[in-house]
């Protein structure tokens, strides 16, 4: 399995709105947090959310956290 590279060492702390959001898992996109397909030379796929609300929401910036796709505070260990 391809390891994701990691795209910082600190969470994207974002305002989102309720919707569906596609975040990273891969690290390769230009458009961080966000998937912009770049993962298509991986075998790793995005994580889809459904944000039921507005919300503030820390995206795990490493690709490691173990509640991915959400920060853990993974990132301090690396």
């Amino acid at each position: 399995m391809t390891e994701p590279v990691i795209a910082q060492k600190a969470p994207y702390v974002r305002e989102e709105k309720a919707g569906r959001i596609e975040w990273c898992h891969c690290g390769r996109s230009k458009n961080q947090p966000y998937c912009d397909g770049s993962h298509e030379v991986t075998d790793i796929r995005p994580i889809v959310v459904d944000l039921t609300e507005d919300r503030v929401v820390k995206w795990c910036g490493c690709q490691h956290s173990g509640n991915k796709p959400f920060c853990d505070g993974t990132h301090k260990r690396l």
